[in-house]
């Protein structure tokens, strides 16, 4: 009976994330037409992968074991100096994407970053400003598996420390979607945890200072539902490293709460000097309202402002995509518009 729940657990959670992509209230899609007309026009400024530069930096920075470049998949990664001289004007963007996305593409609910990194461009940022890379297995049929493992927070933790170090800025920006939300949190929070697959870990200290302003999109920061639904029995929604809310005892709690969902909230705002949220009252794939046991689970707590949106078509992805003036007012000017 136990595997048998699994099984539909799984089933659930990987339907919920691929309907979602299929929504047609969310109508915005990248086509291949638009983005070869969007690199026309920043023309030289921008390529995908990363740059030949960055790369060789990384391997003879100790960073080479990471595999940011994913060339296993398509749009696995960007960022990095087309020429050594390129100057670093603008602060280094980061950006961290959701579960069973990438770091680019065209494919709806698998964008990535392509319209940010457009938008950022068409606004003076240049290819050595802006980074992304792919965490996992960018797959949706594979997304009831993932989770806030040691393996992928090592490797955006070491990516962000790459870009500081790399660029020579004394902060960057994080603008992160979906799980790439509390991915990134504790991937800047550092300290302690425990995954199944290494045991007990430390990621090291605090990376706050690193960071100027964190944008989370659509994140799940007091955990999702669906995950309370089917119990905790997938690694995504995992009582430990997963999204599992909890549950209410006679009108008390939330007990139970994932042992990762309880650490990155015992504090606040140490995500960087502003922190920021954008999400949608309408959000197919967080649910409810994004209400969690009174909570609004997209909100960071701590946070310094917020941006929401409550009609299609800012839905889960949208709320990305379409999103990409107000992620630059609030890098770059610290602004909610």
């Amino acid at each position: 009976m136990k595997n048998y729940n699994y099984f539909l657990s799984i089933l659930f959670l990987s339907f919920l994330l691929v309907f979602a992509g299929c929504k047609k209230d969310e109508n915005h899609v990248l086509d291949q037409n638009q983005i070869s007309t969007q690199q026309q026009r920043v023309g030289a400024q921008i390529v995908d992968g990363l740059t030949s530069n960055f790369q060789s930096w990384l391997q003879s920075h100790g960073y080479g074991s990471y595999n940011f470049l994913r060339s296993d998949i398509s749009g696995g990664s960007f960022g990095g100096k087309i020429n050594s001289t390129d100057p670093v004007v603008n602060q280094p963007v980061i950006f961290i994407h959701g579960n069973s996305d990438k770091a680019l593409g065209t494919v709806y609910s698998q964008t990535g970053w392509t319209a940010s990194r457009d938008y950022f461009v068409s606004q003076g940022y240049t290819n050595a400003e802006l980074y992304g890379f792919t965490w996992g297995p960018a797959n949706a049929l594979l997304s009831a598996n993932q989770y806030h493992s040691y393996e992928y927070l090592s490797q955006i933790r070491a990516f962000i420390k790459a870009v500081k170090e790399y660029t020579g800025a004394s902060k960057v920006d994080i603008i992160c979607h979906s799980m790439g939300v509390t991915l990134g949190r504790k991937a800047i929070k550092g300290g302690t945890g425990n995954d199944a697959a290494v045991g007990s870990y430390n990621l090291g200290t605090s990376l706050t200072s690193s960071v100027d302003a964190f944008v989370g999109i659509a994140g799940a920061n007091q955990g999702l539902v669906s995950c309370y639904a089917v119990n905790g029995a997938t690694p995504t929604c995992g009582c430990t490293n997963g999204l599992y809310p909890g549950y209410l005892l006679y009108g008390l709690g939330p007990y139970g709460v994932s042992s990762f969902l309880t650490d990155i909230n015992s504090t606040s705002h140490y995500e960087g000097s502003y922190v920021y949220s954008i999400w949608s009252s309408v959000d197919e794939v967080i649910g409810y309202g994004c209400m969690v046991y009174g909570k609004y689970t997209t909100r960071i707590p701590g946070q310094n402002g917020e941006k929401v949106y409550s009609s299609a078509p800012y839905g889960h992805f949208n709320t990305k995509d379409l999103t990409c003036d107000v992620q630059y007012q609030l890098v770059k000017n610290h602004i909610v518009p």
